[in-house]
């Protein structure tokens, strides 16, 4: 998901969510799937945002079980750009839920929050 997004593609990172997914932000309230979707194309294209990039602040990670639905993630991570020729960051908390699809997860709970 990580490297999904700070490359950019958008496609590829819309892979790792459910297609009823439910984003809560603490500034903007609840977007679904396609809303999300459109956010990120949005970031990814603005020039002032051209070079942002997401990262776990180390230490930050915790993973924890949700019966056979599948996990809980809690964890910090800091998005930074250029801004002014300087490096801008800032660190935020996030909580998702990834629910077990076969073999694998999909993210379908996001809070972001604390920004």
């Amino acid at each position: 998901m990580f490297s999904a997004f700070n490359a950019h593609d958008a496609a590829a990172l819309g892979t790792w969510f459910t297609p009823d997914l439910e984003f809560y932000h603490d500034k903007s309230g609840i977007a679904g799937y396609d809303s999300t979707m459109a956010g990120f194309t949005r970031l990814f294209s603005q020039p002032a945002t051209a070079d942002i990039r997401r990262e776990i602040v180390p230490g930050t990670l915790e993973v924890y079980p949700l019966g056979d639905f599948g996990l809980l993630e809690i964890c910090q991570h800091r998005f930074c750009h250029t801004e002014n020729g300087q490096e801008d960051c800032g660190t935020f908390k996030n909580i998702m839920v990834w629910r077990k699809e076969g073999a694998s997860y999909k993210v379908s709970r996001v809070i972001s929050y604390d920004h």
